[in-house]
């Protein structure tokens, strides 16, 4: 039978040839959008930092080959490790995304667009310091500002209407999307070379989400992002060589991913590429908890403090209702045994849980011996979650984009307290005032963790000033960060 199939090779699709366009072409004019990059830049680091306190973290650390170290490589911050850019990207991924305490973005699809970073710093400093010792000039801090604004709109736009986890896929392809993207960008890469990477990118294997769901919920989410971007980077380099694309790999009939992994559908989009995701991303200033939650442990934090007022205790507490919106049932709604850490921090029960009786919630709770305490399980077993559509709508209105949560505790003596409803949580951009002096402590609380007091201002003194940042050398703002 003769074959029907045009073997004629097609232009790139519109989607891979939309993100070079913009990756190449645009110029970021917002100063919000360098400012809040700023502060994306200091937290996520600082997250990093935080994770260097975990063993199961430092374990999955340094060079591939113990002892390795290479000339004009990238560094950890927090670590002595000087690797390839490949690698260097799997560890600083690694270190920003293991506590689960860095930016988020909610839509169709979530994600953390603040994971790219551990390409875009990887690849800007090998850069800056190769560059250096050929003689020629270093890339600057703000160029790293301006490879996250693009990475976080490439992330943000694919996910506003496209949700990869209700085919099953972990939004860890969107950080591999939007990082091989800003890496080629740094590169050098031409728009056509930056379209081939970008089709390699959708043609690899994509991660599944079974390790962020029940009954398989495991440590392999704090370390997933990481492993994207630094295939990312790796698929940039591939292009780089001359390696050929594939124009169609989204749309080939049979053979493209938009038939095999998307059920047929075509991506859709709600606005073009600018500024908007970094000028509203979300930031995780107070509590380590999986985004769907911030809004009820500000909730529980609020009624740990009333209970105390009444004398009361979590002992007290007869049930729990909590109105929510439907990603948050679906991600984190969680009853049974839970296993480990990870399986943990993705359950709002849990999270709930622990500050109404311990009135904190860090990401040392999600450790065996906090777990461990029959109170915790025993107050999981009387919270309930409903869903509220009206929650649900306004979690996906472009012009509210709430996280909302709202609790009903009703005490054993039959007292039912005044319903908590927290729409907007602290790292929302509608409370950036009362959130970004939060951020900026955070991120010294976590500089104190592993530098001394000199060390620690060196880094403030550049950090906190807009315009000694972005001047700033690559290799010289990392460095600050060597131990």
């Amino acid at each position: 039978m003769a074959s029907l199939i045009s073997n004629e090779r097609p232009a790139p699709d519109r989607v891979l040839a939309d993100i070079a366009e913009y990756v190449h072409n645009y110029q970021i004019k917002s100063p919000l959008a360098y400012d809040t990059a700023r502060s994306c830049l200091l937290d996520t680091l600082g997250c990093g930092l935080e994770a260097l306190e975990y063993p199961a973290c430092l374990k999955l650390l340094g060079p591939i080959v113990p002892g390795t170290v290479v000339p004009n490589g990238a560094r950890v911050p927090g670590t002595s490790y000087q690797l390839d850019p490949v690698h260097a990207a799997f560890n600083i991924g690694t270190l920003i995304r293991w506590l689960d305490f860095n930016d988020c973005w909610l839509a169709a699809e979530w994600g953390h667009p603040s994971d790219n970073l551990g390409g875009i710093l990887a690849v800007a400093d090998w850069l800056s310091r190769t560059n250096l010792a050929n003689g020629k000039k270093p890339l600057l801090m703000r160029d790293v500002l301006t490879a996250m604004i693009k990475a976080h709109e490439i992330q943000g736009c694919l996910a506003l209407e496209n949700s990869f986890n209700k085919v099953g896929l972990d939004h860890v392809i969107l950080v591999k999307v939007a990082s091989t993207a800003v890496v080629s960008g740094l590169l050098g890469l031409t728009r056509d070379e930056t379209i081939n990477a970008l089709s390699l990118a959708f043609v690899d294997g994509q991660a599944l989400r079974t390790y962020r769901h029940a009954p398989n919920a495991g440590s392999r989410k704090s370390w997933a992002a990481g492993d994207a971007t630094s295939r990312a980077v790796r698929l940039a380099l591939i292009a780089q060589t001359g390696e050929m694309g594939y124009p169609s790999a989204l749309s080939a009939k049979t053979w493209g991913f938009y038939d095999v992994s998307f059920r047929g559908e075509p991506f859709r989009f709600q606005r073009p590429y600018g500024s908007y995701v970094m000028e509203h991303v979300l930031f995780k200033i107070s509590y380590p908890a999986e985004f769907h939650a911030q809004t009820a442990v500000e909730a529980a934090m609020t009624t740990h403090a009333k209970l105390k007022e009444l004398g009361k205790s979590s002992d007290d507490i007869a049930s729990i209702r909590i109105r929510t919106h439907e990603a948050c049932i679906r991600i984190i709604d969680k009853k049974g045994p839970l296993h480990n850490p990870a399986d943990r921090d993705h359950t709002i029960q849990y999270m709930v849980a622990v500050p109404l009786i311990f009135g904190r919630l860090t990401a040392a709770d999600y450790e065996n011996d906090v777990a461990e305490d029959p109170r915790i399980d025993a107050l999981r077993a009387k919270i309930d979650c409903v869903e509220d559509p009206a929650f649900t709508r306004d979690y996906h209105d472009p012009e509210k984009r709430s996280i909302a949560n709202a609790m009903v505790v009703t005490l054993k003596d039959g007292t039912v307290l005044p319903e908590l409803v927290v729409e907007y949580p602290i790292g929302h951009k509608r409370r950036r005032d009362d959130g970004i002096p939060l951020l900026e402590h955070k991120f010294r609380v976590n500089l104190n963790r592993r530098f001394v007091e000199k060390r620690q201002q060196q880094i403030l003194d550049v950090s906190l000033d807009q315009a000694k940042l972005e001047a700033m050398p690559v290799h010289e703002y990392v460095d600050l960060y060597v131990q």
